[in-house]
């Protein structure tokens, strides 16, 4: 399976310089990465890893497209100045991901506002969705909804699989589709792969962390194994995000993240 580390994962092994990262990476057979703060990064920077990414014949997995704003109830109110804002975010993100060679981005749908009815704050975020779709398709990118357990992130306007499901399906559009984080969904409604095959359709991005702890797989309770395997089963080539942190330190607990990625993978069974 096409896995994606993150810049920092494996600081201890590779150094600083986000270069390096990619090539130590690449060494021990990722083939993509995942950024989110890819968006703040300086141009020279942006330009430096995708060159370096096209060398190795690296994936772009995702990047956020609305860090400002994803914990605002920005989207629950579907405010006009909002819309514009977003609208604009879409833009500048779309000269990101063509610079990076991304295609997918992820959008949270902020909090809740609790002075409007739930239904109508779904619309409110559908619309503005909509928008931002329209300028998306014609170069072929996808925001990705993530439902966020609301444990760890309490009042969210998006938090479950269905929830993202009827958003995309309400959308309408193959540039708006789901991000399933296996971790944020063990927490708020476990069921994995059953909610997998009835959200199929609309997913597009899968990201990983054992729960609980939010660290490498066989930390926690999550059977990765199987999870994988099924993804497998099912035709998915797409990348899975290493969305998490790690449960060891230094370069031992590096070398555990990767052999925890070895043992869980199909390709090894």
């Amino acid at each position: 399976m096409d896995y994606a580390p993150h810049f920092g994962l494996f600081r201890q092994s590779a150094g600083a310089d986000l270069v390096d990262q990619l090539r130590f990476m690449h060494d021990q057979g990722f083939r993509s990465l995942e950024d989110n703060g890819m968006r703040g990064r300086s141009v020279a920077d942006q330009e430096r890893i995708a060159t370096e990414m096209a060398r190795l014949g690296m994936r772009m997995g995702v990047f956020v497209l609305n860090p400002d704003t994803a914990w605002t109830t920005t989207f629950a109110e579907g405010k006009d100045d909002f819309r514009e804002s977003f609208l604009a975010d879409t833009r500048a993100s779309i000269e990101v991901a063509k610079r990076v060679n991304a295609t997918w981005m992820t959008v949270v749908l902020g909090t809740v506002a609790p002075r409007l009815e739930p239904e109508y704050q779904v619309a409110n975020a559908v619309e503005i969705l909509r928008a931002a779709a329209e300028l998306l398709e014609p170069h072929g990118l996808v925001m990705v909804l993530e439902p966020l357990n609301r444990r760890d992130h309490p009042n969210l306007l998006l938090s479950r699989i269905p929830q993202a499901y009827q958003i995309c399906r309400a959308v309408n559009s193959p540039a708006c589709k789901i991000l399933f984080d296996v971790y944020h969904q063990q927490i708020t409604e476990g069921n994995l792969i059953p909610n997998f095959d009835a959200a199929w359709d609309e997913v597009a991005y899968v990201q990983v962390g054992d729960n609980p702890g939010r660290k490498e797989p066989g930390t926690g309770e999550i059977h990765y194994a199987n999870v994988f395997r099924h993804l497998q089963a099912k035709g998915y080539t797409g990348i899975i995000g290493m969305e998490h942190g790690m449960a060891g330190k230094g370069v031992e607990g590096e070398q555990a993240v990767i052999a925890a990625y070895r043992g869980v993978d199909p390709a090894e069974k």
